[in-house]
């Protein structure tokens, strides 16, 4: 049972908002909807050579997704910066207060506008019925990418991945769609459709509070026939921009690194830039999730100083550590460890993990052998913290926060993974079934996953992405080779949001 203790991401709390939190904007239709795309098209112009621009790669598009229109989310910093500007001995006591009531109606009414029209976007939220199938995944993946017993830094999007398994599995069919349905704990493909759009239209959010963006495409290659009413559902239900292009060409390569560097603010380049597709390669499903928070209390520069972190393999690290404290907080005791959360200005929050000295990591991780096992939280205790059912009594402390300044990434290949945890038809040839996609047999040859996590004093900058990629071939593939939280020693993250599951979770082993 204590290797359930952790790293599944606030479940409760998160699923319990699953219906609730503040709006986020949702996407649109498309601009148009995407012609037939039954027959190849031979006349399709060649890329431009040049480097590709948003504009070279529009014109690669059968459809674009379209960005929904929000009003301004009104900025309560800029309002008090306005406030401040007026000058009283000018205006005197009458101006001033007119002036006054007149910044604060304005402001009042934006923030009335925004939040009427996000909750319009948001609709009815996610599920709330969906909360135990989220659950599962989220400690069942968490269990085969973050409990290996690397030395090394892991991280990863339980949501990116969802998301991206989600359009997977509206281009496959037979058992192919049934073993990622089993794994996304979904009962078929029209349930994993409104799930997806849910979570989309309920995580997305561009404003003066912070920002999660999500964005998805399908790259389809041109010599290859596809069924419209597929791409079409891609394009729809999931948002996503559909693109056609001669695969294989450095020019299309370029134009998908573009395309996921533009989405992702350019923070997994490397990653992103060593995709490569073939001539034989079908489509590439292609998932980005950026996120940006500002602390709801930042750190103050003048209090970080150089401290020591002792790593996983013993090393002591010097590292810049940020610290403040918390004169009444929340935190969860459990049996060898604390949780502990900063909240965001947008109501979000990154919660850590910290083992006790003398307590490894890694027994607090998920067990690959043992996330199928459900557990009641004995009376007392709580199972609401960011690192899944952890047995943990709720206290309120003044919290002394000692946060190393870290910047942690992973370039993760997920067939392994995904094997394991039952998705194995559609990387054997004689078991793919992509039917719905198009008559063309092909098999996954690649499922890459990065993610990257930037912690500073005035909040925190992630993203991440998720790219399948299916070749038309009938060749096996083979898988791809006071409260002390004193973040000193490895220790566990995860950022929360409003939709069942978690944005980034990972584990820090080494800061170097």
């Amino acid at each position: 049972m204590k290797r359930l203790l952790s790293l599944a991401l606030c479940l409760c709390l998160l699923l319990a908002g699953c219906t609730q939190g503040e709006a986020a904007p949702q996407t649109g239709g498309q601009e148009d909807a995407p012609p037939s795309v039954e027959e190849p098209n031979n006349n399709t112009p060649a890329p431009s050579p040049e480097p590709p621009t948003a504009a070279s790669i529009e014109k690669l598009a059968l459809a674009l997704a379209e960005l929904p229109e929000l009003p301004e989310e009104p900025d309560m910093e800029a309002l008090n910066n306005a406030m401040n500007e007026l000058d009283y001995d000018t205006l005197g006591a009458e101006g001033y207060q007119k002036a006054s009531e007149a910044l604060w109606n304005e402001y009042s009414d934006k923030k009335d506008a925004y939040h009427a029209a996000v909750r319009e976007l948001r609709g009815d939220g996610v599920d709330a019925a969906l909360a135990p199938a989220l659950a599962q995944y989220t400690l069942r993946t968490a269990a085969q990418l973050m409990a290996s017993g690397t030395e090394k830094n892991v991280v990863y999007s339980p949501a990116n991945l969802y998301l991206t398994l989600c359009m997977l599995a509206e281009t496959t069919g037979g058992e192919s769609r049934a073993q990622i349905l089993d794994l996304l704990g979904l009962s078929g493909v029209e349930q994993a459709r409104a799930a997806a759009n849910a979570i989309w239209r309920n995580l997305y959010r561009d404003g003066a509070a912070g920002r999660t963006l999500l964005a998805n495409s399908i790259w389809l290659g041109e010599r290859f026939t596809f069924h419209e009413d597929t791409v079409d559902t891609l394009a729809k239900e999931h948002f996503a921009s559909v693109f056609r292009a001669p695969m294989g060409e450095k020019a299309t390569d370029d134009a998908i690194h573009s395309w996921i560097n533009e989405n992702t603010n350019h923070l997994l380049e490397d990653a992103a830039n060593g995709l490569e597709t073939t001539p034989d390669t079908l489509m590439m499903l292609i998932s980005t999730l950026y996120f940006k928070g500002s602390w709801a209390a930042p750190f103050g520069d003048f209090d970080t100083r150089e401290d020591t972190f002792t790593a996983a393999d013993g090393t002591e690290q010097r590292i810049d550590f940020m610290h403040r404290t918390d004169s009444r907080g929340t935190c969860y005791r459990g049996e060898g460890f604390t949780v502990a959360s900063l909240p965001f200005r947008n109501g979000m929050a990154m919660w850590f993990l910290l083992p006790d000295e003398g307590v490894d990591l890694q027994s607090l991780l998920p067990d690959a052998g043992n996330v199928n096992v459900c557990v009641d939280a004995p009376e007392g205790t709580v199972q609401n913290t960011a690192f899944g059912p952890i047995f943990a009594r709720e206290t309120a402390a003044e919290i002394h926060w000692s946060v190393p300044k870290f910047d942690v990434d992973s370039d993760l290949d997920l067939i392994p993974a995904l094997q394991a945890l039952g998705v194995t038809d559609v990387f054997e040839d004689d078991a793919a079934d992509f039917s719905p996609l198009t008559e063309t047999p092909a098999v996954v040859s690649a499922v890459e996953h990065a993610a990257r996590v930037k912690v500073d004093e005035e909040g925190c900058e992630a993203a991440a992405f998720t790219a399948i990629m299916a070749e038309a071939t009938s060749a096996l593939i083979e898988p791809l080779p006071v409260v002390e939280m004193d973040l000193d020693r490895p220790f566990g993250f995860a950022i929360t949001g409003v939709s069942g599951l978690p944005l980034f979770m990972g584990v820090v082993n080494t800061t170097m």
